[in-house]
């Protein structure tokens, strides 16, 4: 994929500059290229969005949790570069994204969310019908502060475990 210099930009912009991620260094290009060559094998989705042929932002799910019992359920993460916010292309990820995962055969879909920036990101997911399944106070430090994560949950398919 030749955007992961780009995908690599867009994070390091969140990675340097705000707790939306609670990664405190920035991956490198080839950093990115094992992790699209591990979602590739596990057959997950990897999106990029690109407005004038310029990338505006990406979004993935990558698995949830590494013990084999989580193997159906994953998480997923959207970012889009500055002055691509609020133009609708976090809305065609994310859908993108749940159609996506159903497809590979996932169950559920996860969302973690810094809740010292996720207003945005909160109502994003609740529009795809994401709710939330609980929170936790002050689990991470950066920037001189204490964040705490919301977790919003979906079904995927029939994803209800029966």
């Amino acid at each position: 994929m030749g955007d992961l210099e780009a995908v690599a930009g867009i994070a390091a912009h969140y990675v340097l500059n705000s707790v939306a991620t609670f990664a405190e260094t920035p991956q490198t290009v080839a950093e990115w290229r094992e992790r699209l060559d591990d979602l590739e094998r596990r057959g997950l989705p990897f999106l990029v969005a690109e407005v004038d042929g310029e990338v505006a932002g990406y979004a993935y799910t990558g698995p949830w949790r590494p013990k084999p019992a989580y193997r159906y359920t994953v998480e997923d993460t959207i970012y889009l570069a500055p002055g691509h916010l609020g133009k609708g292309l976090g809305t065609a990820l994310l859908g993108e994204l749940v159609e996506r995962a159903a497809k590979a055969g996932m169950r559920q879909m996860i969302a973690v969310i810094a809740d010292a920036a996720g207003d945005g990101s909160v109502a994003l997911h609740r529009r795809f019908g994401f709710v939330e399944a609980g929170r936790l106070d002050g689990v991470g430090h950066k920037h001189g502060q204490w964040i705490g994560t919301i977790l919003m949950q979906r079904a995927l398919g029939d994803g209800t475990g029966e």
